[in-house]
Order: C-alpha cells, then sequence, then structure tokens
C-alpha cells in the first residue's frame, strides 16, 4: 500500500528570515550561488547585510571545502575594519550569514564615482586595509580574494573588508596550491600554478588595490591573463605621468608588486615604509591645525 506524504511548501529567503526577525530588503550584490541582501533586524532595531548561500548551485569543492572554512573563520575575527558578522544560521539548503552593512558601497565604485583618489586619503584608507589585514595575519587567517569590491565603505568612507570565502588558516611554512580570487588581483606565481605563500598573494593584492586607488586605473590589462603575467614578468610596472604621483608612493607599490615573491614587502615592511609614515604624518598635521 502506497503511503501520500503531505505536501510541504518550501519557504522562500524572505520567509525563512522573517521566521528568524529579519524583514529582507533589495539585492545588493549577487554572484552564481550567493546574494547579498538588505534587512532590517527586529533584535537589533537597524538594517544589516545578509548573504544568502545556495547549497543546491554551489560546485561541490565549495560546500565541502570552502564554506566551512568561511563559517569558521567569520565566527572567530573581531576588527573595526572587518565587516562584522553578528550570526550564522545553517537552514539545510540555505546558508544565511548576517552582518554590518556598509552605507557607502565597495571601493570600486567609489572610485569609479569620483576617480583616483588623492594621496593623503588614499593613504589613511590604505593605512586601514593594513590595519584589517595585518590583524588577520597575526591570527593565521588569508584572505586570498581582495579586491576593491571586496573593499567596502562605511558612511565615513572607512575601510571594511568582507568575503572570506576563499579564506583559510595557514601556519609558518604553508604553501597554498589552489587558484583563488580574481586574475587581475592574483600574484603572478598563482597565475603561473606555482605553489604560493598566501601571505605574500595578500600583498601583491594590496599592491594592485593601491595602484587602482591613486591612478584610478588597473596596473595591468588582464583581458588577456597569459600576455598579463608576461607583461608582469618581463615589461614591469609603468605609471601615467599625468598622475604625478609621489616618488614614495610609487616605490611602495612597486616594492608591493614585486614579481618575486622572495623579494616582496612584507606586512611588517609596510608600517616603517617612507610614504606610509610622511603621509600619514603630513594629515595629523593638517587634523591638528583645523582643530586649533
Amino acid at each position: 500500500m502506497s503511503v501520500t506524504r503531505p505536501f510541504q511548501k518550501t519557504l522562500t529567503d524572505e520567509e525563512s528570515l522573517k521566521k528568524k526577525g529579519y524583514i529582507v530588503g533589495p539585492v545588493l550584490g549577487e554572484g552564481s550561488y550567493a546574494k547579498v541582501k538588505s534587512a532590517y533586524s527586529e533584535q537589533k532595531k537597524e538594517r544589516v547585510a545578509i548573504k544568502i548561500i545556495n547549497r543546491k548551485k554551489a560546485p561541490r569543492d565549495f560546500q565541502k571545502k570552502f564554506l566551512p572554512r568561511e563559517l569558521e573563520i567569520v565566527k572567530d575575527i573581531s576588527h573595526k575594519n572587518i565587516i562584522q558578522v553578528f550570526d550564522v544560521m545553517d537552514l539545510g539548503d540555505r546558508v544565511y550569514i548576517t552582518m554590518e552593512i556598509a552605507g557607502h558601497g565597495d571601493l570600486l565604485d567609489y572610485i569609479k564615482l569620483r576617480g583616483a583618489i588623492k594621496e593623503e586619503t588614499a593613504n589613511q584608507m590604505f593605512l586601514e586595509l593594513c590595519d584589517g589585514i595585518e590583524y588577520c595575519h597575526e591570527k593565521n587567517i588569508v584572505h586570498r580574494d581582495l579586491k576593491c569590491e571586496n573593499i567596502l565603505l562605511d558612511v565615513n568612507n572607512h575601510i571594511k573588508i568582507t568575503d572570506f570565502g576563499f579564506a583559510r588558516r595557514i601556519h609558518d611554512g604553508d604553501m597554498s596550491k589552489t587558484f583563488c580570487g580574481s586574475a587581475a588581483y592574483a600574484a603572478p606565481e598563482i597565475l603561473q600554478g606555482i605553489p604560493y605563500d598566501a601571505t605574500g598573494y595578500d600583498i601583491w593584492s594590496m599592491g594592485v588595490i593601491l595602484y587602482i586607488m591613486v591612478c584610478g586605473s588597473m596596473p595591468y590589462d588582464d583581458t588577456n591573463v597569459k600576455k598579463m603575467v608576461k607583461d608582469q614578468m618581463e615589461k614591469g610596472l609603468g605609471f601615467s605621468r599625468s598622475k604625478k604621483l609621489s616618488t614614495e608612493c610609487k616605490d611602495l607599490i612597486k616594492h608591493m608588486l614585486n614579481v618575486n615573491p622572495e623579494e616582496r614587502a612584507k606586512m611588517s615592511e609596510l608600517r616603517c615604509n617612507s610614504w606610509m609614515s610622511r603621509m600619514s604624518a603630513k594629515v595629523k598635521e593638517i587634523t591638528d591645525d583645523n582643530q586649533d
């Protein structure tokens, strides 16, 4: 004898989240198997962002390796320059990650709207980026997907790092083999399939971000990745003469975008770099004068 099972309605994201006290708003960003929506938290009495991951659409390696890593890492980090995660809800086919919302969007849109950023402002933004990534590295966490789209800005234009989907924990001597992130921000050793030091990958990506900040353009043309790697290895890095950048700023970017991982800048070197210290002192002087 056959038994007829009662029909069970599959809840929409909005219905599932409403049961948890969230009133869902518009989509803020969307990928192939994840999207981010704004929402109002009835418990916190404020707007939040919710990352919705659809397990049915996600690749197997993401479900087995990358997603568990991301969920473990976001629960363990708390820094003023990293998007704060409030809650993780694993509801079968869907995973919901609720986090603080960045009111001014991402760095890429900021630069598209305003163009290249003045060195004084770029210095302060980049210092905040360094603070956040240095915190991660001290906890043996590498991001591996740093790009302008993953650098958000709060209402005061302070840096907020987000999207730890490719992050992992490392220990001294660990080498990564998995290609992660965007080719435009990836170090040449990664694009060549060579095992790599993931902290050096983060430094390279930060160099690309700083270049985009002060130049308003990409350091290399990534429409042909094979040609881009050849240009990186043989032609080196160029700067537009129209930008009139300081020598210290260009030297820092070149140090971060050194194609030799052994000679590439280390996080500790960024702190004592002349551009970082000189520009920070200049901004402090201007701030002090305004307060007089």
